[in-house]
């Protein structure tokens, strides 16, 4: 643990990761891990490509074990926990993918409603009343029967948001969700990600290689540096860090506004 990474109270965490390693071969992706998110707030978590950011996502809802360490969700250690309490714990998490990952041959609200179809004994006319009223949160009011290859990038992703959030889930983790966006949707997802957290409480854990983005919607930053954790700080201290990999970072993705 080094001074850029501060301690959440174990009361104020949902989510608490504890000396986590994790290699592939001869490669190791996680570098003994320890974090902790806090209930009901942003976190972004930066670094390069294949630095392990994914990978340390996967740890958080069982898809991947840690070589060693624990991941705790409330009172579940993902790293032992058996396949049936993996898959109810996963019940408390929302997820919206890098590419939306959305089914083409359904309509806008059909993908938001998918779910529910499977997780719920909700009628056809209450699954559509729930996602409309999803779609009308990310400002898609109406377009329940929009075919989803007539959907711009900016509203796949929003329709990926309230499908992630359809199940209100308690954590909703983001991959990536600004990515082939431009600048001014990009602007868009972020001030929905913002209105969500205010709105439903949920706390969101943002993978991202976008600065501005992490800096605009983030309450905390960690940034992973070769499977380590070198910084992990509120965001308006992890912007003015002093550590020289935090600010050669940060330089390289902002020129030389820091």
């Amino acid at each position: 643990m080094t001074d850029n990474v501060d301690i959440i109270p174990h009361q104020d965490a949902i989510i608490r990761l504890e000396n986590v390693s994790k290699r592939f071969g001869d490669l190791i992706v996680l570098d003994d891990v320890s974090m902790s998110f806090e209930r009901g707030r942003t976190t972004a978590i930066i670094g390069p490509s294949g630095t392990g950011k994914s990978v340390l996502l996967k740890h958080l809802v069982g898809l991947l074990q840690p070589d060693s360490g624990h991941v705790w969700i409330g009172d579940v250690d993902m790293a032992v926990a058996n396949e049936k309490l993996k898959y109810a714990t996963r019940r408390r998490f929302g997820m919206l993918f890098q590419d939306g990952a959305l089914f083409d041959s359904m309509s806008a609200g059909d993908n938001v409603a998918f779910p529910l179809l499977h997780h719920t004994t909700m009628s056809a006319e209450e699954r559509r009343a729930k996602a409309e009223e999803k779609l009308a949160l990310v400002e898609l009011k109406g377009l329940y029967d929009r075919p989803t290859p007539a959907l711009s990038g900016g509203q796949r992703k929003r329709v990926g948001l309230a499908r992630a959030i359809i199940m209100e889930p308690e954590i909703v983790l983001f991959d990536e969700p600004n990515s082939g966006l431009d600048p001014l949707t990009s602007d868009t997802i972020d001030e929905l990600i913002g209105k969500m957290k205010a709105a439903l409480g949920i706390t969101f854990i943002v993978i991202t290689h976008d600065i501005v983005s992490a800096e605009a919607i983030a309450d905390r930053v960690g940034m992973l540096w070769k499977g380590k954790l070198v910084a992990y700080q509120e965001t308006s201290k992890f912007v003015h860090s002093t550590d020289p990999v935090v600010k050669r970072f940060l330089e390289r993705n902002l020129g030389h506004r820091w």
